[in-house]
């Protein structure tokens, strides 16, 4: 029984619920470790939750899910400490026209190494002996305009939805004791031409 198992058996389960509101956004944090998401809903399944000033039709039918939408989470939240969207960055059909959605996540935080890399240096990742890494997510691009902004004009900084998950890292460095790996556009591609980029990283170590 590694800890890593041993951590999903005590974790609690955090949940966040937002009405499928255009404006609405979810936020998804970690205090201590990173997030990683259990399961999501964007639908209805129940009467009760977002159904202030909705009609009794909006709400009949609670077997209404949209599929994919936990992968469409995990892709973007997994491995970092906050996250934030709307439902439309899940929305990729209406799984129910005429019902009132919502999107219901439920995620956990665990503990985890965060390493952020700007863009140009290399990312060292590494274990104690004995260990090996796992990579739990990684994100190329910029979410604020703070991070790798030091003697940066503010036209390379300014772009704070560049957002590209990578399992380039994950394939890369699972499974070794010590990986070392390029914050490069020639590695991860170039979600956002023009911005100053850093690659953010969240993993553990492992018993081999």
């Amino acid at each position: 029984y590694t800890l890593f198992n041993l951590f999903f058996t005590v974790a609690v389960t955090e949940k966040a619920t937002t009405c499928d509101d255009s404006d609405n956004i979810q936020h998804l944090s970690c205090d201590n470790g990173v997030i990683s998401v259990q399961s999501a809903l964007y639908g209805r399944a129940d009467r009760q939750i977002c159904s202030e000033g909705k009609s009794p039709q909006q709400l009949a039918n609670t077997q209404c899910s949209q599929d994919g939408a936990v992968d469409i989470i995990k892709n973007r939240c997994d491995g970092k400490r906050v996250c934030e969207f709307n439902t439309g960055d899940v929305r990729s059909s209406d799984p129910c026209v005429g019902i009132a959605k919502y999107l219901e996540t439920n995620y956990t935080c665990l503990p985890a190494n965060r390493l952020v890399t700007c863009e140009h240096s290399n990312s060292h990742l590494y274990c104690d002996y004995g260990q090996v890494i796992f990579v739990y997510g990684a994100d190329y691009g910029r979410r604020d305009r703070t991070t790798c902004s030091y003697r940066r004009p503010a036209s390379q900084t300014e772009n704070v939805y560049c957002s590209n998950p990578t399992n380039i890292v994950a394939q890369t460095c699972n499974g070794k004791n010590s990986c070392t790996i390029r914050a490069h556009n020639s590695v991860f591609g170039d979600p956002c031409t023009g911005t100053f980029k850093y690659l953010e990283v969240a993993y553990t170590c492992e018993c081999e």
